[in-house]
């Protein structure tokens, strides 16, 4: 995947959604954005650097560190820019419909190459366990808006964790590993998630 690949794939937003900033901090941005994008796609996903993507990206590897920190930093905000970038939340005003869509989506999605290779480069780049994932928040926060909407209709829903641990997991594990992800098997998930909080 060359820079203007990566590119189109965060041009619009940046971590969840957020609006980049402008002026020239804007283009250092897009910049290191695409030289992560050029690496992941050269199949250096585990082995990238700072000097690396700074090289690429024509900048000072003093700014990268400076505003990244380190390249686990970098590679979190590129993965969570790339992996929910445009998405809107399902709105089928029914509980069931909207996890059924939000699973079709999401499974749809991180299947892509590039975007399975941005998750698979996140989660190589992690040594030890973390406290935050700003993927997992994003999702978190989807569900939420999910959840209170069908308890304003009354209807019965899963908890919050149960949808993030029986949808969103099962959905990155499989990605990551390269298990199959098709339509089936995300309804299913939304599926199962409901009858647990109904038999509940």
């Amino acid at each position: 995947m060359g820079a203007s690949a990566a590119a189109s794939d965060t041009e619009d937003s940046g971590p969840g959604g957020a609006r980049r900033p402008g002026g020239r901090s804007a283009r250092v941005q897009q910049a290191v954005y695409s030289a992560v994008g050029e690496l992941v796609g050269r199949g250096h996903r585990d082995t990238m650097t700072i000097p690396q993507v700074a090289e690429i990206a024509g900048v000072n590897p003093t700014s990268i560190y400076r505003r990244w920190g380190s390249i686990t930093a970098l590679l979190e905000e590129v993965a969570v820019a790339v992996l929910t970038r445009g998405e809107d939340i399902p709105d089928t005003g029914t509980l069931r419909g909207d996890l059924d869509a939000w699973a079709t989506i999401i499974g749809a999605d991180i299947t892509r190459p590039r975007r399975r290779a941005y998750l698979r480069a996140l989660v190589n780049s992690r040594d030890e366990p973390v406290e935050l994932c700003p993927c997992w928040e994003i999702r978190r926060a989807q569900a939420e808006t999910m959840v209170e909407r069908a308890r304003v209709r009354g209807e019965a829903a899963p908890t919050v964790t149960a949808i993030l641990c029986h949808i969103i997991a099962p959905l990155y594990h499989h990605a990551v590993f390269g298990l199959p992800i098709d339509d089936e098997f995300a309804a299913g998930l939304a599926e199962d998630t409901m009858r647990m909080a109904l038999d509940g």
